[in-house]
């Protein structure tokens, strides 16, 4: 039995752990200056005074952003984060009349709500002083979801005030012009190893919210359990650890919608031809044998037909442009040790790797027939460079310098390294993690635009409900800065 929390209790623990990344971190990235509020991921550009302005409990919002259903619910979300101390019952409010803060404006550019890989995300926000003020704090970006940014950091600059208990925006005046370094700024979440709830996992992703991360990679299915719903193969969740512990197609709609609502994209993963056995449970066939149940059978169409099966089925949850393939970890003893499989790849003159490019690339146009673009684990890349689709992102994980040898060869690249970024490596300090730079060893300007970003990994092996969000955080906040701010400006020189 797994020991569970109210929703708002981990929320706020999870803001709680994230912004302890601060104070390790501020001193190394801004030496000179000690005593600014703590923002993070550092802006691009930012000037700051010394002033020190209160802020209205009944904050409104003004500005164009009120047509959008996106930053009315962002508004409401962070005017709760905001104002949680300050005057809940209204028993301060005859005490103090006026303030100098009333009212956020944000104007965005565009009320698109498409959130697609390489959405603008840049923003400016404007404090004035308190002579000079109107009473407005400004926010102007040019997409709903570069709004969404600079609100995070509106939150960053409010401070509750335990003497007067009102809400403090120090500093001030603020102008902040701030964009994000990398496109792909991701957090890997394995639910396979360990099956986590609905609300374990919004949770995870309200706190990427705060550190402007925007890519959920939900690995879902591994050889240990499968508890994905798959309408056209019913009996795929048979192998799942037991019937409560499942994810519905309406479970999948609600995780990616909730993302939406915070400008995260989620990138759904089936690893294939490895990690499979969990399929079998459901439809053994797809097993080479019962005694030897992964790599999937790459010798019967079936096998295909269930994973184009399950493209299509996800193709109308997961909008986001990019499908995880996997294809790591494939150990084809199992196809040479078993005699149907044996004689399929004698009978097509295929040796067992050659199997295993054979499964990928297949897998591949599965995927691009569903309008994905298929990531695939960094294995594929470093066994059959030349056969990969060029529309392949290679997902770096075993070690360095793998990115700069795909983006030679024009591929665009993720950074996982897992020396770094695997957050189930306990013994990684934050420090490490702060350091790693996705960009190392590419120096030409056309090649370094190739690597999309980067991602700290949560695998599952060793935390569930009840440490989750302590392994993350806040050694993923290192990573999230390092992929949103300037590099120049967070190492000390």
């Amino acid at each position: 039995m797994k020991l569970w929390a109210p929703p708002t209790w981990h929320t706020a623990f999870a803001r709680a752990l994230f912004f302890t990344a601060f104070a390790l971190s501020l001193s190394q990235a801004l030496p000179a200056h000690s005593s600014l509020p703590f923002i993070w991921p550092l802006p691009a550009a930012f000037t700051f005074g010394n002033e020190t302005l209160s802020v209205d409990p009944a904050l409104s919002l003004a500005g164009n952003a009120a047509s959008s259903a996106i930053l009315r619910a962002a508004f409401d979300r962070y005017r709760g984060i905001v104002f949680k101390h300050s005057d809940r019952y209204g028993f301060l409010r005859t005490l103090r009349t006026s303030y100098d803060v009333a009212k956020l404006q944000i104007n965005v550019h565009s009320h698109s709500d498409e959130l697609q890989l390489g959405v603008d995300e840049s923003y400016s926000l404007f404090v004035s002083s308190a002579e000079l003020h109107s009473g407005v704090v400004t926010i102007e970006a040019n997409t709903v979801f570069g709004a969404l940014r600079g609100l995070e950091t509106f939150s960053q600059l409010c401070t509750f005030d335990y003497t007067s208990k009102t809400v403090q925006i120090n500093k001030a005046p603020w102008s902040i012009r701030d964009k994000p370094r990398f496109a792909y700024r991701g957090l890997m979440l394995d639910t396979s190893r360990h099956y986590l709830p609905i609300d374990a996992i919004k949770q995870i992703i309200e706190s990427m919210s705060y550190a402007k991360l925007n890519v959920l990679h939900w690995h879902i299915i591994d050889e240990q359990s499968f508890p994905l719903e798959v309408p056209s193969y019913p009996n795929l969740w048979k192998g799942s650890y037991s019937k409560w512990e499942r994810y519905t197609v309406e479970d999948a709609y609600e995780i990616v919608n909730f993302s939406k609502m915070r400008g995260i994209n989620v990138m759904a993963e089936v690893d294939v031809p490895g990690h499979g056995a969990s399929w079998g449970v459901g439809y053994p066939s797809l097993w080479p044998s019962p005694s030897c149940k992964e790599p999937l059978d790459v010798s019967k169409n079936f096998t295909f037909d269930v994973l184009s099966g399950i493209l299509s089925d996800m193709r109308k949850i997961f909008p986001f442009e990019l499908f995880h393939l996997g294809g790591d970890e494939v150990n084809t003893d199992c196809w040479s040790n078993t005699s149907q499989v044996n004689s399929w790849l004698s009978k097509n003159r295929l040796t067992p790797k050659e199997a295993y490019e054979y499964f990928v690339l297949k897998a591949q146009q599965i995927a691009l027939s569903k309008k994905w673009s298929p990531v695939n684990w960094e294995e594929t890349f470093n066994t059959f460079p030349a056969k990969l689709h060029p529309q392949t992102v290679v997902h770096n994980w075993l070690g360095p310098g793998v990115c700069p040898k795909a983006v030679a060869k024009g591929f665009r690249c993720i950074f996982s390294n897992q020396g770094v970024w695997y957050l189930d490596h306990l013994d990684v300090p934050w420090e490490e993690v702060y350091t790693a730079e996705p960009l190392e060893g590419i120096r030409k300007a056309s090649e370094q635009k190739l690597v999309l970003g980067g991602e700290v990994c949560m695998w599952g092996e060793t935390v569930d409900t009840s440490d989750v969000q302590q392994t993350i955080w806040p050694r993923a906040a290192a990573a999230a800065e390092r992929l949103w701010s300037s590099r120049d400006h967070t190492t000390r020189t």
